[in-house]
């Protein structure tokens, strides 16, 4: 494990816990290619803070990763929205891009 992931794990630990820690956590985990870990962070991160579109692409990305498709399509549709919603032009144009991915090779829409 690394230390950044040993030390945000701690303040996690400690009460600390917020959708910016649990986008970080996400982050480091998705690095290491612990994919399960990543995505269950970044869930949290979109729990605590649904409007949080930065969280919604990494929790995309996370659960292509872990081959879990219908949810990476999810996620990604939830975060075009929310970018959309928020004015973040290129966060929903990323999603875009990445689901339509996703759909072609999973063989169509989820």
């Amino acid at each position: 494990m690394s230390t950044i992931i040993e030390n945000l794990e701690r303040m996690l630990a400690s009460g600390q816990d917020n959708p910016m820690l649990r986008f970080g956590l996400g982050k480091a985990y998705l690095n290491e290619k612990e994919f399960d870990s990543a995505a269950e962070h970044l869930q949290r991160a979109v729990e605590q803070d649904p409007e949080y579109s930065a969280a919604w692409k990494l929790l995309g990305r996370a659960q292509v990763q872990a081959k879990h498709t219908d949810e990476a399509a999810q996620a990604f549709r939830r975060g075009i929205e929310v970018a959309t919603q928020k004015g973040d032009v290129q966060a929903a144009r990323e999603m875009g891009v990445f689901l339509k991915r996703l759909e072609k090779s999973s063989g169509g829409e989820q």
